[in-house]
């Protein structure tokens, strides 16, 4: 894999786990090669930008042959970091919070849910699937002792950025965040803010539309 030569848009690194994900399925069904037109109309993205895409890691495909399925799949994955393993912690130990401490496909794509935190304490010592749930105060010396990478946040917009700014003081850069909120915490801090309610109202959208 080449290492790309310049910074890589927002947009190209989000389509990144979608390619990985619709090649996986082609390895699994026994596909050895593809075209990017092929690729185009099975992830309606265009060829072009298929190839533009990829030209940034050193494209990969070659003409009249099209793109190695097994390969490329592969070489996806070294972009995604996904031959790491990268210990996670969990912020709210609610519903959401649980589910996600719980999910076992995680693992599987080497995303490990090490902990699970909250400032209940009625919650404490509970079980969340395989893990205890433990007190925020906790969460320093929990970081500093296990190489933590990433913090889900999966509690009220209220405390957010109170949570994630912890994360941040104790080193962590990676913000999984779930609350109804966006954060911003500095240029050296990535945030990937999941809103499920906005998803909700993008089907909405469609659906009155009768989409």
């Amino acid at each position: 894999m080449l290492k790309p030569k310049k910074k890589i848009s927002s947009a190209v690194i989000h389509r990144l786990p979608k390619y990985y994900r619709h090649l996986g399925e082609l390895v699994d069904s026994g596909i050895q090669r593809i075209s990017s037109r092929d690729l185009s109309i099975r992830m309606r993205v265009t060829a072009s930008q298929i190839r533009q895409d990829l030209n940034h890691f050193g494209g990969f495909g070659q003409q009249g042959y099209g793109y190695n399925v097994s390969s490329l799949y592969n070489e996806i994955g070294k972009i995604l970091g996904l031959g790491n393993a990268h210990n996670i912690v969990v912020l709210g130990a609610g519903n959401l919070g649980q589910a996600l401490a719980q999910y076992k496909s995680f693992k599987k794509r080497g995303f490990h849910i090490i902990g699970i935190f909250d400032v209940d304490k009625e919650l404490e010592g509970r079980d969340a699937g395989p893990l205890k749930i433990q007190m925020i105060d906790e969460l320093p010396h929990f970081i500093e002792s296990n190489d933590v990478e990433i913090g889900a946040l999966a509690i009220p917009k209220s405390e957010a950025k109170k949570m994630a700014q912890i994360l941040v003081d104790n080193g962590v850069r990676q913000i999984w965040n779930f609350a109804h909120t966006d954060l911003h915490l500095g240029d050296d801090v990535t945030v990937e803010n999941v809103n499920l309610t906005e998803s909700l109202m993008t089907l909405s959208f469609r659906a009155a539309l009768g989409q």
